[in-house]
């Protein structure tokens, strides 16, 4: 069959296909999603299409994703339940992306089609992760599902678990990326990614998690700090940096993921500082432990570093460091930063912020919308141990969590992370922020 024809078959196959009853639809979205996989097998790479060929293997996708979201709109809790047993199970995101395609055949990308995509830089990709963001959408999307979700995420990892025994023992977990050291009562998180200047990418975000759950479950420490590391960047060396944001160089070599990068960071750790870390879900007096929260920022806080600061209970600058968020330079969302910054900044700031890539300096009257205290760079350690150790009391932990019931109740942060889910998915794989991508690549970012 030519590509024409098998084109013409899919979308005569999608665009017919009744998916109110779940076996039906499930069986014709995997007849469908089949012979899309068979059309695009039968292309060359998607890196070596001509245009004809991309926009025939673009209109074969569409068709699938148009089904996919159909099917999901109807059975969407029927598909959670399935793969959750009733919900009794709690599997995070990246366990239901994996046992999704065995259960329901066409509506998520196998574990070979996502390990040949990886292999390949974000321009050559399939883009078989926007399956993977409308699947997750809609589950987000059901005030159910989509609660029942969130809250699995706040559970502690198996990997922080693994390594509680030896933290609570020695106060001290040195991963990849993240420097953890327990003092007195307080737990110091320090970014080293020395070599690219924290910039973030899946590693760093698994690290990051690792260590925020070790300090929730550690009833030892009682508050928490994060500064960023001493660097060996020539521009930069032997100075502190908080984060450059994301790791564009990762991101143009196809190893940022939708998944264990931008869903799992907003939903896992991020969130855990906001939330807590589920510990006991049946207890009637406090299902969660949280802890206040320092950030230290030196140098600069580029867009994910600048998300950070805006769940923090206390920030403090260095004089000469600064903050941007710059979104429609690098073209993807940040984070749930929209979400977040009307409450502390203001609609003319925020289009500044995300739309314009104003940099706010920490000495500038607006930088005083994102942190608390500016000091002399050489009288930030000083502050730091001051603020955590006015921080340091059981109030505290009740008056932020009520705080950010106020600001940002869970089902507010719910709808947004179900559109999210699907913005950025798309966002991944524009072109403009893979040509935005490559031009960063080479070396620092153009902004830091």
């Amino acid at each position: 069959m030519t590509p024409t024809n098998a084109l013409d078959r899919i979308g005569t196959l999608a665009a017919d296909s009744a998916v109110t009853e779940l076996a039906s639809g499930s069986a014709r979205l995997a007849e469908v999603a089949g012979r899309v996989d068979e059309l695009l097998l039968s292309l060359p790479d998607p890196a070596d299409r001509s245009p004809l060929q991309q926009e025939q293997a673009a209109t074969a996708k569409d068709a699938a994703r148009g089904l996919r979201s159909r099917f999901l709109a109807v059975h969407t809790e029927a598909v959670y339940d399935t793969l959750t047993d009733g919900r009794r199970a709690r599997p995070r995101i990246a366990d239901l992306v994996a046992v999704g395609p065995a259960a329901f055949p066409g509506l998520l990308p196998t574990a070979d089609q996502l390990s040949a995509d990886r292999a390949r830089v974000q321009s050559g990709k399939e883009g078989h992760e926007i399956d993977q963001g409308i699947f997750v959408g809609r589950l987000l999307g059901s005030p159910e599902a989509g609660r029942h979700l969130l809250e699995s995420m706040l559970l502690p990892t198996g990997r922080a678990l693994a390594l509680l025994p030896d933290f609570q023992r020695t106060g001290r977990v040195e991963l990849h990326s993240v420097l953890l050291e327990r003092r007195d009562g307080v737990a110091h998180l320090t970014m080293t990614r020395d070599d690219c200047l924290n910039a973030e990418d899946d590693q760093q975000v698994e690290d990051m998690e690792t260590a925020v759950d070790l300090v929730l479950l550690d009833p030892a420490v009682r508050v928490g700090v994060l500064r960023g590391g001493l660097m060996t960047h020539p521009r930069y060396r032997d100075r502190r940096v908080f984060s450059a944001g994301i790791n564009l160089k990762s991101l143009h070599a196809g190893q940022i993921s939708l998944i264990d990068f931008l869903l799992r960071r907003e939903l896992g750790y991020i969130n855990k500082i906001v939330r807590g870390l589920l510990t006991d879900e049946h207890s009637w007096r406090r299902r969660t432990v949280e802890k206040p929260w320092v950030a230290a920022v030196d140098t600069f806080a580029i867009g994910g570093g600048c998300q950070l600061l805006l769940v923090f209970d206390r920030v403090i600058a260095a004089a000469d460091s600064f903050l941007s968020l710059p979104a429609a330079q690098e073209g993807i969302v940040p984070g749930a930063a929209n979400l977040r910054l009307g409450r502390m900044a203001g609609g003319r700031l925020n289009r500044q912020l995300l739309l314009w890539g104003r940099k706010i300096w920490a000495p500038e009257l607006h930088a005083r919308l994102f942190v608390d205290e500016v000091v002399d760079p050489a009288d930030m350690d000083g502050a730091v141990e001051l603020s955590a150790e006015r921080l340091d009391g059981p109030a505290v932990v009740t008056n932020r969590r009520m705080l950010h019931l106020a600001e940002e109740s869970p089902e507010a942060f719910r709808a947004y992370a179900a559109e999210f889910a699907l913005q950025q998915a798309l966002r991944l794989y524009s072109e403009d922020v893979i040509t935005k991508a490559g031009r960063f690549s080479a070396g620092i970012r153009a902004d830091a």
